[in-house]
């Protein structure tokens, strides 16, 4: 229960916003200015929960929205890329917990994207993964991170051509024409499941505060170019590490992007540097290539797999129009949504030869019930929904009517891992 009435609207006080942001996450503060550190983030899009007789200091909570767009099933193999808001600096001052602030944030942030022109989608990456699904945010794709020994055999005989054609070449970071140069790359080479931010993200993915390189290398960035294009790059930085006076450092890779043979040519250059015994890849797709490249899972030093992105689908019948599906479907659901009453009811979802979706509210008996957290998880063509139906989540009322439904939902590869945000 609240104590106080809770306002949640734009922050009016960027210092304000920052400090509680501070407070909540507990970091080394960094001696740049609070805009150099909010970079990327819209003043328009720094929201802030607020009661009467808070501290001036702080507030009660914060979040944060970046314009992004996410890529979706579409025709075919390919992507169709939509307006996603990008949900992120969440945070409740610990003088504020279980007082109904982040609930409130999170009405707040639903209702401003479903009145929003063209959006229909939130998604976020979860510091603690039990919070969300209480908003209607479901698991849509997982991630992998995957440990090479230096000098790891890559083996891709149909590829050797296009790879052997691929140069890769060290980037500047700090260029300025940089964070334009990683965005339009990224959107060229974006995989289902892919977000994508505005220019001033991949500012801030450029941007590296001195007490964040403190005892560490600069982060660097190492492109593929074929023909004189980009055609995909890594993030990566290096730590020196010696094991009995030899070298057995480890470098770290963020992002790895790029077509198939660009990634290969990119993987062959980053097991091959001087001085490195490990190198480990994270946000990988559970389906990325590398791993057979490698010979299977246990020709890795290791993997651990974590939940990447979750999504919510803020405007349930918009949101499953804007994507391509797989198969024919006609299927009642009744959708459960506590968080955004609107979604709540029965709703006929009729797929067409094509892969075109007409989805409409109806009075018929439903043939599936589920919570929009299930539609959620199965937006990017992951989340079997038989499964959960397995699981006693999802339930079904027509014989046959789930596994309609999500092979109709269901994708030929499944969401690749997205960037953290």
């Amino acid at each position: 229960m609240t104590d106080k009435q809770i306002h949640v609207s734009v922050a009016d006080d960027a210092h304000r916003f920052l400090a509680t942001d501070q407070t909540v996450w507990f970091s080394e503060l960094p001696s740049a200015s609070t805009e150099e550190q909010l970079l990327g983030l819209p003043a328009d899009q720094r929201f802030a929960a607020d009661t009467e007789g808070s501290d001036p200091s702080t507030y009660p909570g914060v979040y944060g929205v970046y314009p992004m767009t996410l890529a979706v099933p579409g025709t075919g193999s390919s992507v169709h890329h939509v307006p996603c808001a990008g949900l992120t600096w969440v945070g409740v001052h610990p003088d504020h917990r279980r007082r109904g602030v982040l609930t409130a944030m999170m009405r707040h942030h639903l209702e401003q994207v479903h009145e929003t022109p063209g959006q229909h989608v939130s998604a976020l990456h979860a510091s603690e993964p039990a919070i969300y699904g209480r908003y209607g945010y479901g698991l849509a794709s997982l991630e992998l991170e995957v440990s090479l020994g230096r000098g790891t055999t890559l083996t891709a005989p149909h590829l050797e051509e296009l790879a052997g054609a691929t140069t890769t070449r060290m980037g500047v970071r700090t260029d300025p024409a940089m964070p334009a140069r990683l965005r339009e790359c990224h959107q060229s080479f974006a995989e289902l499941g892919t977000v994508i931010g505005e220019v001033d993200y991949y500012a801030r993915v450029c941007q590296e505060l001195p007490e964040e390189l403190r005892d560490k290398e600069p982060g660097r960035v190492l492109f593929a170019e074929r023909g004189g294009a980009d055609v995909g790059f890594a993030l990566f930085r290096r730590t020196h590490k010696w094991e009995r006076s030899r070298p057995s450092g480890e470098l770290s890779v963020w992002a790895l992007v790029g077509d198939p043979a660009a990634r290969l040519a990119l993987l062959r250059r980053l097991v091959d540097f001087d001085l490195m015994g490990t190198v480990k890849i994270r946000a990988t797709g559970v389906e990325d290539p590398m791993l057979l490249w490698a010979g299977g899972p246990r020709s890795t030093s290791d993997v651990g797999t974590y939940d990447s992105l979750w999504v919510r689908l803020v405007d349930l019948p918009e949101a499953l129009m804007q994507r391509s599906w797989s198969a024919r479907c006609d299927v009642v659901v009744d959708v459960a949504d506590r968080a955004a009453p609107w979604n709540e009811g029965s709703w006929r979802i009729s797929v067409d030869d094509s892969g075109t979706a007409t989805v409409e509210r109806t009075s018929n008996p439903a043939d599936v019930q589920l919570d929009v957290t299930a539609l959620g998880a199965a937006y990017l063509g992951g989340g079997n929904l038989v499964t959960m139906h397995s699981a006693g989540l999802v339930a079904e009322h027509r014989p046959g009517a789930v596994a309609e439904l999500w092979r109709a939902m269901r994708t030929d590869v499944v969401a690749t891992a997205a960037w953290m945000f």
